[in-house]
Parts: C-alpha cells; sequence; structure tokens
C-alpha cells in the first residue's frame, strides 16, 4: 500500500514540476493570504482519480474539496494537494504533496513529497519512517542546541500575539528558528533531525495528518499544544519536537 501510494504522490509532483505561469492561474478563496491556484486544483483531481481505487470505500477529504463524510470513521485518504500555495505561487519552492491514509481516525501511512528537491518522506504506522527509502530518526540534540520551526497560523490572526509569545520564549533557549510556510515540510524536517521542534496554532488536517506519522514513526512526539490528541475532521493547534524536548512544553506560556 505505502508503495502505491507513494508512486501515485510521485507522479502528482509532476505536474508541480510542470507548472509555469503560475500567478495568471491564481484566485483569492477568503483573502489574498488564502490562494488556490489551477495546479492546486489539478493535483487534487489526480490525487482523488487515483488513490480511493487503492481501498474501496475510503472517502477523500482533501483541502479543496471535502466529501460529506466524517474522517474519523472508516478509511480516509487526507489530502493537501500542494502545501505552501502561497510559496508556490511565489517561486519560493517550499511546497509539498501530502497524503495520509487513516482508519477510523488513526493514520497508518504517510508520504510527503517535495517535488523541488526530489524528496520522499514516507511511513507505515509501526514500520518507521524513511527519506528516499532510507530511515530516518528525530535528533537527539537540546533545544540549546537546535533549531525549531514555526508557523504563523495566517487565517487565524487572532493567535499572531500568542504565536509571538510562543516563538520568543523559544528562540531565548535555542541557536535560531525558521518559518518555512509549509507545515508538512516543517514535521518532515523534525522527523528527519533538521530542526528539534514545530508549532503552529491553527493547522487544517491535510496541514499535519501525514507528518504526524513521520514525526511518531521517526521516534518522535506530536500532540496539541495543549498536549490533546491531534484531531483529524477539525483545525487544531500542533507541536511536535523529538524526545529530548518533549516536555519542554509545560514549561512555557502559550496563551
Amino acid at each position: 500500500m505505502l508503495e502505491q501510494i507513494a508512486a501515485i504522490v510521485k507522479e502528482a509532483g509532476e505536474i508541480v514540476l510542470s507548472a509555469h505561469d503560475i500567478a495568471a492561474h491564481t484566485h483569492e478563496k477568503s483573502s489574498a493570504a488564502d490562494l488556490v491556484t489551477e495546479y492546486d486544483l489539478a493535483v487534487e483531481n489526480f490525487l482523488k482519480e487515483k488513490l480511493p481505487p487503492l481501498v474501496p470505500g475510503a472517502i477523500f477529504y482533501g483541502e479543496e474539496e471535502q466529501e460529506n463524510a466524517d474522517p474519523a470513521t472508516g478509511w480516509a485518504f487526507i489530502v493537501d494537494p500542494i502545501d505552501g500555495t502561497t510559496n508556490f505561487v511565489r517561486g519560493l519552492r517550499q511546497s509539498a504533496v501530502s497524503v495520509a491514509l487513516a482508519k477510523d481516525g488513526v493514520i497508518e501511512y504517510g508520504v510527503v513529497l517535495d517535488p523541488y528537491k526530489a524528496e520522499l518522506f514516507s511511513a507505515r504506522r509501526g514500520g518507521g519512517a524513511f527519506l528516499n527509502g532510507s530511515l530516518i530518526h528525530v535528533s537527539d540534540r537540546p533545544l540549546s542546541q537546535g533549531v525549531f520551526g514555526m508557523g504563523t497560523a495566517i487565517y487565524r490572526r487572532e493567535y499572531l500575539a500568542p504565536t509571538m509569545r510562543l516563538t520568543e520564549q523559544l528562540f531565548r533557549r535555542s541557536c535560531d528558528f525558521r518559518r518555512m510556510g509549509a507545515a508538512a515540510l516543517d514535521l518532515c524536517n523534525v522527523a528527519c533531525g533538521r530542526t528539534e521542534l514545530f508549532f503552529e496554532y491553527s493547522l487544517c488536517p491535510w496541514d499535519y495528518a501525514a507528518g504526524s506519522l513521520l514525526v511518531t514513526e521517526a521516534g518522535g512526539v506530536i500532540s496539541t499544544l495543549d498536549g490533546q490528541p491531534l484531531a483529524f475532521d477539525r483545525r487544531c493547534s500542533c507541536w511536535a519536537s523529538n524526545q529530548v524536548n518533549r516536555d519542554i512544553l509545560r514549561e512555557l506560556d502559550i496563551r
């Protein structure tokens, strides 16, 4: 199953790489910060055609289209066709195709492709996490020697103040931080030890579904900012870290 999903995601990545004149094929959804391109729709349509036949009866829960069904019940593909759309539109080359397959709200398979770096992250529950076929693991660095990633919850500006407070607290304890603009890749960076932790106050399930499995299968931990399991049928916050830094959150002001 993992190989079949990965093969389909690689094909979807070719659509991303074929993109040209992207700005002319871009539209605003709710605001200038909330964009969709014709390539998002093309990738999602491709995935919607190819993925469900792998698991007859599975629903498709994508960023641009959610079937009228509960992704926490039965089999569900949870899909972000192009995570990091603003990066994609602006040619920043920091975007990903993200696909998770869940059963009864538990992620069983996760695949994230960075088409620009030709990096394919994949995981099966209980089977480890991999980058281009090689086993990966979270780092063992404490935050004092590490780098963290963060997101700014651009669709929920009410989280600006707590985001900045938490960023300052972590920055004072760390070497540096990064704001990449593609949560799926941020979680992959934690999974393969490039960064020590990542947080964001409000994300959608397709942003973190596949990445959450990669983090845990790579030996890390992931939860909401208040320590609860991630939800896959609604927005929630996200905190992912290696084992060394798993308890830091208790010492921080997240209000």
